[in-house]
């Protein structure tokens, strides 16, 4: 073991784990663009009051998880501990909106910072992959949402998703269930932990997101928001949730669901994957609507609706789920060389078929053909090109199908397009059987 090892909360990626974070972040951006979403990528940290704004002060993300500092002009400065604020800061800082039509879609992908306890797919140091869809007129924007980030899963593998939903109604709403929560909890409080009381003074929905079992206890004979939201919100939500049947989105309507970021409002909900067993796995990913945070960020009122998923989250499930995924990727051609004299050229051969997009690997040792081949088997290689004295003088070269076992004389230009043809799924090999090359 060397000297250094990654901090706590972080990790190296590498190998199979590196190729299933690749595949995942391919399929979700592959996905938003067919929704017409555009890529915005911003800085890793911002100001800390932008946090402090968009999430609330009184949430565990400010409080407790910030990698805070100051930095040498003495300004207040912090990681990003999620990404909605940033690309709602550039899109203020950049008028955005002024020449766009809207509403403005937009995705991104990047790492992000929470000091808290690391658990399996949970780090301090983690990536996000989410959506903004900024200047929201309709429920219908609501829904795409959704809808995105429910096919994104199905995309990936994960069928068994159960979407969890809420609504936080309007602003009037929530004062009217805030009012009702302060009088339900004011002579409970002082039992309940530091966290709650916490929350009573700064933001008194987040009690109930609280996970003290005795705490439970309480909060399930609390008011329900569904009694205090107006006929504006809960028509708003009726029209959500019938968008949602008719295009066979399975959700479950979860009165308890508030998320944990201050600028929520309106419709939130959760993504939430169960195995082939029916356990609950918790919430793969999570987002809502929020009608305040481009105005209080200084630009004009907007609303806008998103969400975001944890990629090691999703790499840990599809590890347990869909095995294959979890892999490095094959090799398409190994060339092996037959002497000294034959590295060279090898190495020359290489360079042409790298230069026609054809990933190629080779060894610069003495070896035997035999051990070029195991080790071309070892990096799971499709095919293996012999380099010899013949094959240099008449630039015609043994192509060996080395899942099929078959071989194929093929001169040096038309290599790259029989490359191309074996390496293709629909091609019907009709070359001759060979054995493995002995010295």
């Amino acid at each position: 073991m060397g000297k250094y090892q990654p901090q706590r909360g972080t990790y190296d990626a590498y190998g199979g784990f590196l190729n299933c974070f690749n595949i995942v972040l391919n399929v979700l951006s592959e996905m938003a663009k067919q929704y017409n979403y555009k890529e915005i990528i911003t800085p890793i940290y911002e100001s800390t009051d932008l946090f402090i704004r968009s999430s609330g002060e009184g949430s565990d993300v400010v409080r407790k998880e910030m990698f805070s500092f100051k930095d040498r002009g003495d300004r207040d400065i912090s990681l990003r501990p999620e990404m909605t604020a940033g690309v709602i800061r550039s899109v203020v800082s950049n008028k955005l909106y002024a020449n766009a039509d809207l509403p403005l879609k937009l995705f991104y992908k990047g790492p992000a910072f929470r000091y808290e306890r690391p658990s399996k797919g949970r780090y301090r140091q983690f990536n996000q992959f989410g959506v903004e869809t900024i200047g929201v007129t309709s429920y219908l924007s609501d829904v795409e949402v959704i809808c995105l980030g429910y096919r994104s899963l199905q995309e990936l593998g994960l069928l068994d998703v159960k979407l969890k939903i809420n609504t936080l109604g309007n602003q009037a709403s929530r004062e009217r269930y805030n009012q009702a929560l302060k009088d339900y909890f004011q002579d409970k409080i002082e039992s309940m932990c530091e966290d709650c009381k916490t929350r009573f003074n700064v933001n008194i929905l987040r009690i109930l997101d609280c996970k003290v079992e005795e705490d439970q206890k309480i909060i399930k004979e609390c008011p329900k928001l569904d009694d205090y939201l107006d006929d504006e919100s809960k028509e708003y939500f009726r029209k959500v949730l019938e968008m949602l049947d008719q295009l066979n989105i399975p959700y479950e309507v979860d009165n308890t669901l508030v998320r944990g970021l201050d600028y929520y409002s309106g419709v939130v909900f959760e993504y939430h994957y169960s195995s082939p067993e029916g356990v609950n796995l918790g919430a793969v990913g999570a987002g809502g609507h929020y009608p305040n945070l481009v105005s209080e960020i200084g630009g004009p009122s907007l609303e806008c609706v998103g969400f975001a998923f944890g990629i090691e989250r999703l790499v840990t499930l599809l590890e347990d789920i869909i095995p294959e995924t979890y892999k490095e990727p094959d090799l398409s051609v190994f060339i092996g060389h037959i002497g000294k004299e034959a590295i060279e050229h090898s190495l020359l051969l290489a360079d042409y078929l790298r230069e026609n997009y054809i990933d190629v690997d080779l060894t610069f040792d003495d070896k035997s053909l035999s051990s070029q081949i195991k080790l071309a088997n070892k990096k799971n290689a499709r095919l293996f090109i012999v380099v010899g004295e013949d094959e240099m003088k008449n630039y015609v070269y043994q192509v060996k199908d080395l899942s099929q076992k078959t071989q194929m004389a093929v001169s040096y230009c038309d290599l790259v397009d029989y490359i191309m043809e074996k390496l293709s799924p629909s091609i019907n090999d009709e070359s001759e059987d060979f054995e493995n090359d002995e010295d």
